[in-house]
């Protein structure tokens, strides 16, 4: 039901007017998850055009459906002529004549109706076709965003190290002076500092790279100021069945639905070249009004108008075998699409699983990750204790900052890599951020 309801929305989405372009709208500052995918269900460039391939698929529909409703023209023809070639008698030197004339197919060997649902079920995909749109662009909406919010805290980790570092050597200088430590105690610490400034610089210039990456997903030209970005990279343990889940994807997927609703196409293709073998019957009816001049003055000019209507009809007896060729191609097509149908499914399926799989080897290193930076925190906590005493060295201390730098930066990274994972699981189960945004 829910994702019936996904169907519509993407077929809303695409009925909707052009916007102004892609500068028509700002970004909410300061920018939060549900902010960023708001801002690129309207400006993302896949998202918008996938909505005028279903505009497209509307004009089609149009298109065919002329063949169903009367057809009503117009012609008109003026000439004149030397009386020596005219075939009239008395000889004419001039012709006009004017036709309304409308036509109406009665019947056509079920073509006509098969090609109008041919064109509805096509534009039908277009629609789930909008949806994977969507779903892929918000997934990567989702991953960048985390991948902002990954390089902002690694700035804020690379700055407490400096920090630190610097606290390090200022104690270190102290302690040369009150002649505890030798001058190289210092220059370590020097070195330890120096080594830890690349590391902050690199985390500044990936946070920069990152906010283009996002800038991109969201569809947002241009080189302004970007917001400031709201949100933590936190982690909320779920767990999914995989029996529910391969459910849900064969359910909710727009792949397989868009695929559905292809197959369902090629069966109208079928009935659509199989209606050449059957004879066609139109009824039309038309007005004339025609005039002559003649040569001879005496006979003036001559008009008439009036009105006929019948039916007719044609009937291909033996077309060289072209129809059996048309309809052969068009079974061709429609096993094609039950065989793409099947082996989607076997590749949701191989997706879903890994996703999965790796959605728990995330939450494990979140859960291995937690413990090393509580071990860490506390070696560094020991170190400095020891190294006050008298009883430990300075490197002792620089070792156990290097140690918990690298375990924090490790939990950031196994974080983002469950969010990541996370959001990967709910989009291979079908799962959409247009609908539910946590």
């Amino acid at each position: 039901m829910k994702r019936n309801v996904v169907a519509s929305i993407a077929i809303a989405f695409a009925a909707l007017p052009a916007f102004g372009g892609p500068d028509a709208a700002q970004l909410p500052s300061p920018l939060d998850l549900r902010g960023a995918i708001g801002y690129a269900l309207d400006h993302n460039y896949a998202i918008l055009q996938a909505r005028e391939a279903i505009r497209l698929q509307e004009g089609v529909i149009v298109q065919v459906r002329g063949r169903q409703i009367p057809n009503l023209g117009a012609q008109g023809q003026w000439e004149r002529n030397s009386a020596s070639i005219s075939e009239l008698y008395p000889p004419s030197t001039s012709l006009w004549s004017v036709e309304l004339q409308a036509t109406q197919t009665l019947y056509a060997g079920g073509g006509v109706v098969s090609a109008v649902r041919n064109a509805k079920l096509t534009r039908d995909a277009a629609a789930f076709d909008l949806q994977t749109a969507i779903d892929t662009a918000l997934l990567d909406v989702r991953t960048k965003f985390y991948n902002l919010l990954l390089a902002r805290e690694k700035i804020r980790v690379a700055e407490e190290d400096v920090q630190l570092y610097e606290h390090q050597l200022a104690d270190t200088k102290n302690q040369f002076t009150s002649g505890t430590v030798s001058n190289f105690e210092v220059l370590r610490a020097k070195v330890f500092l120096a080594n830890a400034q690349p590391n902050l610089i690199t985390a500044r210039n990936a946070y920069r790279i990152a906010i283009e990456q996002l800038r991109q997903s969201l569809g947002m030209p241009g080189a302004g100021p970007f917001p400031e970005i709201a949100g933590d990279l936190n982690f909320e343990p779920a767990t999914y069945d995989s029996d529910s889940a391969l459910a849900s994807a064969h359910e909710h997927r727009p792949e397989l639905r868009r695929l559905g609703k292809l197959q369902d196409a090629a069966e109208a293709s079928v009935t659509t070249a199989r209606s050449g073998l059957y004879p066609s019957l139109q009824a039309f009816g038309s007005y004339q009004w025609i005039g002559f001049g003649f040569a001879n003055p005496a006979y003036g000019n001559l008009s008439a108008n009036g009105w006929e209507f019948g039916l007719q009809s044609t009937w291909s007896i033996f077309d060289g075998r072209a129809t059996y060729g048309k309809v052969r191609q068009a079974k061709s097509q429609l096993e094609q699409s039950r065989i793409a149908i099947a082996s989607e499914e076997l590749e949701i399926d191989v997706e879903v699983r890994q996703a999965i799989s790796s959605l728990q080897e995330a939450a494990e290193l979140v859960t291995a990750s937690k413990q090393t930076i509580d071990q860490a925190d506390e070696a560094l906590r020991l170190a400095v204790a020891k190294f006050h005493a008298g009883s430990a060295t300075q490197l002792d201390v620089l070792t156990s900052q290097v140690s918990l730098t690298q375990a924090k930066t490790d939990q950031l990274t196994a974080n983002y890599n469950y969010l990541v994972a996370l959001a990967n699981v709910r989009k291979a189960i079908g799962l959409s951020d247009a609908l539910v945004i946590p």
